[in-house]
């Protein structure tokens, strides 16, 4: 799934609008604004009636890049953390820590992540 990511121009155009400029719902813009909408876990029907009007399209971009960078920085602390309770021997915590991803993350992609760092725990202490 990670190779079919193609984030940059959302987080792009997400900072150009933040910056003032108006989106243009062009047709590379919707099939844009489609796409990552599931692939950041907003449902197909939510993300097509979103691309109604350009006011509501800047909303799903936003909230688009929202989540990306939320996830993110939630996968990559929680990563951290619990990789130092694993150096440590506390796999409960270390375990604990993805857990606590799965219980708000929407992003299929993070989901997955923290999904095999429990599976690969699983097989330890």
């Amino acid at each position: 799934m990670a190779d079919e990511l193609e984030w940059e121009p959302v987080r792009a155009l997400a900072r150009r609008v933040r910056d003032g400029e108006r989106l243009t719902l062009t047709a590379d813009v919707r099939d844009l604004l489609e796409r990552t909408g599931s692939e950041v876990g907003i449902g197909e029907a939510d993300a097509a009636a979103a691309l109604g009007t350009a006011e509501e399209a800047e909303a799903l971009l936003l909230e688009c890049a929202r989540r990306i960078k939320e996830g993110s920085d939630r996968i990559v602390d929680a990563l951290h953390r619990a990789r130092r309770h694993r150096k440590a021997g506390d796999f409960d915590s270390a375990r604990q820590e993805m857990r606590g991803v799965l219980a708000v993350e929407a992003v299929p992609l993070y989901r997955e992540i923290a999904e095999g760092q429990l599976e690969d725990m699983a097989e330890g202490p």
